[in-house]
């Protein structure tokens, strides 16, 4: 399978609702390397670093986000990233 490196903007009530646990969790469980963060303008980050279809599986749980969470837009960016990650983790 080709991998894929993409960078994920995710808009919406994304902070508070224990949605960067929730990629957390999703991310880890598809074998993916990278991170998900808070940003200042109140959206979360993610990083995201595997197989093609697998980063597929991991946008698509994004777009539902958790319980509480309410997703309104999802920018995608296909990205060259300079860190080499070891594991997906919270910043």
């Amino acid at each position: 399978m080709p991998s894929s490196n993409v960078r994920i903007i995710v808009n919406g009530l994304v902070q508070g609702v224990g949605f960067r646990y929730y990629v957390y969790r999703q991310a880890r469980s598809l074998g993916l390397t990278g991170y998900a963060r808070n940003l200042p303008s109140g959206q979360v980050e993610v990083v995201a670093c595997g197989e093609k279809g697998l980063i597929d599986e991991l946008i698509k749980a994004v777009r539902n986000g958790p319980r509480f969470a309410s997703v309104a837009e999802v920018y995608l960016e296909e990205i060259n990233p300079v860190e080499k990650y070891k594991d997906f983790n919270i910043r």
